[in-house]
This record gives structure tokens, C-alpha cells and sequence, in this order.
């Protein structure tokens, strides 16, 4: 099953905004891993239901650096258009996106494979900032915007690591979110 999984959030080092850091050690092959991940549209299947995740752009969606994805969801029941820009694709190594309009200010998510121990350590780190008319109607005021932002990031990506459970096993599939972001 996979095991190790790891998530941290911290204050952007170099401007406004957070860091989302996860990592989780499966129990396959990067070979295996990787077409999965690199699919865009297993992340209907990936993010919790309660977003009503949708990718719109038609299928099949090839990747490559430059590619244009769009979704559709729903954060707090608002409903939501979201387009992702894929900025790096290294097959078997790593990708990442950015946001090019969507609920945050600005979004950058990097995913990463590395083979370990006779498996795959699948990386995360999501850099973004939120915008406060997404916060619940409430303006950005001193103390509340971790909190606002800590929400965002709950809402369509409860945890990254939350996403690379479904490769595990289903007793780790059935428990959706980690204890420490919830």
C-alpha cells in the first residue's frame, strides 16, 4: 500500500502567498506511476467529489509543454472555471502547471517521480496565492488569510497526497483526506 505520505504548508519564501509540499512513496514503478498522473483526466477521479471536478477540454488531451487544459468545479458550492497551462513535461520525471485563470491569484504545481526503494516517490509542491473574493465574501484582513487560503487549497485539492491514495490500496482510497489539513 502506499505509505509515507507527507504534507507540510508554509509562507512563500519570496512573496505573498503559501507552499504546499506533499510526498508519498507507492509501491509500483515509475513506469506505472507515471502514465496516471500525466493523464489529466484522472483528475475527475482523484479529487474529492464533494468539487464536482470536471476536465472540458475534449479528449484526448496531448501533452506536452504548452498545453492548455480546462476544468470546471465547484469551491464552496460557487461554481468555478479554472485553465491550467502545462510549463514543463519531462516524461517519467516530472510536469508541472500553472494557472492561467482560475480561483487564485497565481498557482504553479510541479509533480514529481523519482524511483526509490523499488518504488515511486511522487512529489508535490503547489506555490499559489488566493484571491479574497473566493475567501467567502470575507476581504483579506491581518490573521485571516492563511486560514482563507489553507480553505481554498482544501476545497478542489484537499491535499495532492489525497490524490496519489488512489494508487494504493483501498483501505488508503477510502480515507479520503490527511488528519493535519483537515
Amino acid at each position: 500500500s502506499a505509505t509515507n505520505a507527507t504534507v507540510s504548508i508554509s509562507k512563500h519564501p519570496s512573496r505573498a502567498g503559501w507552499v504546499l509540499e506533499a510526498s508519498q512513496w507507492l509501491p509500483k514503478p515509475v513506469d506505472e506511476v507515471w502514465p496516471f498522473f500525466a493523464d489529466a483526466y484522472n483528475l475527475e477521479e482523484l479529487t474529492p467529489p464533494v468539487v464536482k471536478f470536471n476536465v472540458v477540454t475534449p479528449k484526448p488531451i496531448e501533452m506536452f509543454a504548452g498545453t492548455l487544459i480546462d476544468y470546471k468545479l465547484k469551491i464552496r458550492g460557487v461554481p468555478v472555471r479554472w485553465r491550467t497551462e502545462i510549463s514543463v513535461w519531462e516524461p517519467g520525471k516530472r510536469f508541472m502547471d500553472r494557472q492561467l485563470r482560475g480561483p487564485y491569484r497565481w498557482w504553479e504545481h510541479e509533480h514529481t517521480f523519482e524511483a526509490r526503494d523499488g518504488g515511486t516517490l511522487c512529489g508535490d509542491r503547489v506555490e499559489y496565492y488566493a484571491r479574497e473574493e473566493r475567501c467567502q465574501g470575507h476581504l483579506r484582513l491581518p490573521g485571516r488569510a492563511a486560514r482563507c487560503d489553507l480553505r481554498l487549497t482544501q476545497g478542489p485539492f484537499r491535499s495532492p497526497a489525497h490524490r496519489m491514495r488512489h494508487l494504493g490500496s483501498p483501505a488508503d482510497r477510502d480515507r479520503r483526506f490527511f488528519p493535519h489539513i483537515a
